[in-house]
């Protein structure tokens, strides 16, 4: 059996990085132009030709998202993109508009996966696309597992699958709210997030019905570490985690877990059991609550949040390694939020390592002893029982 990739979005170039040291297998971004996502940091040519390089050393693959909704005016201009693409040898492309596949396999040798913004639900779609040349399906985030089976067993195309993140209220993503209230087209890269707006709420004569919070249609998050073993046997390619405009915190804790996880199963299989801990851990990194969404065949009420909304921003993520210096025993640490002497703290390394101690000394960098870090950025020195390695994280010890 083949081993599932792990697949995970990087916004920018630091965190392509941090995604590949805490052990994933592919990545995927969105290069300068025609990409959904028009407020992440989408990386300049110079950043994807050095994210190329950065993962083909390390044996690891790029996807880069191409899933715009295109118009003529840009036929000729994405021509030249995609050649530009396939120069880079990038592993494939991601795209929405099937008149995009079709140059892309015409007119150069470029690899296309369907976006999750196709919305592929069916059998028939599915062998559709095959037929046309693509490669590799993302399905509709809507998908159930039973859905998901038979597009397996009929279809001999790879599948990809969202493991973990954020849902849109419309069909992955083909919404139209956002263009009419604010003239920002999610299908062009402008979503607004409409469905995380609240709203005043109305009956039908018109007059204000008043709850404990505004009326908001937004939906919960998706986790399905608690599924891994059932998907990874269904022959499932790869498991993709959502999130590009996410913190490096966040992309590496998910990715560690998951990667863990799945490592965890190849080597016991039917012994696995995933840590249930590790919930805790996935819960803390976002604002939302996570469940199962269409996965399991729920699509009620409790999918979303309706006038019961909490969002709640965490402050657990305190900071980078930078690096260790043996001679004090301590690391220097880029600060991400505030901590002090007394603290209880987690720090965790790409290898998978993590360690529980609390703060017994901290320094600036004049070496002056303090108390309390509180400056955004501010590099200091903490006294640590053992070494940590550049790109390890520090968190609030919470579980």
């Amino acid at each position: 059996m083949q081993k599932v990739e792990l697949l995970a979005p990087a916004g920018d170039l630091e965190k392509l990085k941090y995604a590949f040291l805490y052990g994933a297998d592919a990545v995927y971004f969105g290069g300068p132009m025609f990409s959904l996502r028009a407020n992440a940091n989408n990386f300049t040519l110079e950043e994807l030709e050095e994210g190329v390089a950065f993962a083909h050393q390390l044996g690891k693959k790029v996807y880069v998202t191409v899933n715009i909704v295109m118009h003529n005016e840009e036929v000729e201009p994405l021509l030249d993109y995609l050649k530009l693409l396939e120069e880079k040898k990038v592993d494939a492309i991601i795209v929405s508009d099937l008149a995009i596949m079709d140059l892309a396999l015409t007119k150069t040798k470029l690899c296309v996966h369907i976006s999750t913004q196709q919305s592929t639900l069916n059998k028939q779609a599915a062998s559709y696309l095959k037929e046309k040349g693509a490669s590799r399906i993302v399905l509709a985030r809507e998908t159930t597992k039973e859905q998901m089976k038979e597009i397996l067993d009929t279809v001999p195309i790879e599948i990809e699958m969202f493991i973990h993140g954020a849902m849109c209220a419309s069909y992955s993503g083909r919404c139209a709210l956002s263009n009419y209230f604010t003239g920002r087209d999610a299908n062009r890269g402008g979503c607004a997030q409409v469905c995380r707006w609240d709203f005043d709420l109305y009956d039908q004569n018109h007059q204000e019905l008043k709850g404990e919070k505004p009326f908001t249609f937004c939906t919960k998050d998706l986790s399905l570490l608690s599924h891994l073993k059932e998907i990874i046997e269904m022959g499932v390619t790869s498991l993709k985690i959502e999130g590009r405009m996410r913190s490096i915190y966040y992309v590496a804790t998910v990715v560690g877990i998951y990667r863990k996880a799945i490592d965890d199963y190849y080597e016991q299989k039917e012994n696995f059991a995933y840590n249930k801990e590790d919930e805790k851990i996935l819960a803390r990194c976002a604002n939302r609550e996570s469940i199962c969404q269409f996965f399991d065949g729920n699509d009620d009420e409790t999918c979303q949040y309706y006038n019961g909304r909490m969002e709640v921003s965490n402050q657990d993520f305190l900071g980078v390694v930078l690096s260790y210096d043996k001679e004090s025993s301590c690391i220097f640490l880029e600060e991400r939020n505030y901590f002090e002497i007394g603290e209880e703290v987690t720090i965790f390394s790409p290898d998978g390592t993590s360690l529980d101690f609390k703060i017994t000394e901290i320094y600036d960098e004049e070496e002056n002893p303090i108390n309390v870090v509180r400056h955004p950025k501010q590099i200091v020195k903490i006294k640590v029982p053992k070494p940590f390695e550049k790109y390890s994280l520090m968190r609030i010890k919470r579980y």
